[in-house]
């Protein structure tokens, strides 16, 4: 990848993210393209970066083009840079809802396409994001698509057909945790604790764990056993939130983001 010509459509948080991914990867000769000109000054000069008149220059100069841009935006965008595109250009969307098939209708040409499904763990390089394969990629592309977004975080090959799935799970997870780390830090305001030290202390219990299994590679349920003691503290914490429908409850909350993720898909295409 780091003979590529890589273009970055729209350097909002998220086109942000990559750059600074990319940029940490020691990759170069990026160019971006940003329709906000403070904006745009502001990525030139904190990632000395190239920026593209527009986004047609862009596209004409790139051999792989992300468009970090909204929904909204897509239309406009890919009718703008169509006529620029040729077959062997590499184009990665993360636009939330953009089917495959939808990006090829409006480009209505033969391009190599991947969808990306990144969250907003991505602002600290600790993303997880889901990739699906257009049918014009190739095994080549979905490996520099991946190290692309292994530069912000962790990703999974997938079908697209699961993409609404990811939306769900990891694209709305964040929220959950979030919530869970609120909850964690009342119940430790409740017994007695200052709210500000309980915060602390459930952010870094959430983030430690989180380290633990992922560098150890163990199971969750594992961790949970050798954490709970027979008779102890946390089997009947445990126990506290199994009766309250604790696991029940984020599996729904996942299934119905999901569903959602459908519906918005469908008003939007």
């Amino acid at each position: 990848m780091h003979n590529k010509k890589i273009g970055i459509i729209g350097v909002g948080n998220m086109g942000e993210a990559i750059l600074r991914g990319l940029s940490h990867k020691g990759i170069t000769g990026i160019v971006v393209s940003e329709s906000r000109s403070e904006r745009r000054e502001y990525i030139k000069k904190t990632y000395k970066v190239a920026a593209a008149a527009g986004n047609r220059e862009l596209a004409s100069q790139s051999e792989v083009i992300i468009l970090a841009i909204k929904p909204q935006e897509l239309k406009g965008v890919l009718q703008e840079i169509a006529p620029a595109l040729e077959s062997s250009v590499l184009l990665i969307s993360i636009a939330a809802g953009a089917s495959l098939g939808a990006i090829a209708a409006i480009l209505g040409k033969e391009v190599r396409l991947v969808r990306a499904m990144p969250n907003i763990a991505a602002l600290m390089l600790e993303s997880a994001t889901a990739l699906a394969a257009g049918g014009g990629a190739q095994a080549p592309d979905i490996e520099i698509a991946e190290e692309i977004f292994n530069a912000l975080g962790k990703t999974v090959v997938i079908p697209e057909v699961l993409m609404d799935a990811v939306t769900g799970m990891s694209g709305s997870g964040p929220a959950y945790v979030c919530l869970f780390i609120e909850a964690l830090a009342d119940g430790g305001v409740r017994m007695g604790l200052p709210r500000k030290d309980a915060l602390a202390l459930a952010i870094q219990t959430v983030l430690g764990t989180a380290r633990l299994l992922a560098e150890q590679g163990e199971h969750p349920a594992h961790l949970k056993d050798r954490v709970a003691s027979p008779g102890g503290t946390t089997i009947a914490g445990i126990a506290e939130l199994e009766a309250k429908g604790f696991r029940g409850a984020v599996m729904e909350a996942v299934a119905a983001a999901t569903r959602r993720s459908k519906e918005l898909a469908k008003i939007q295409g």
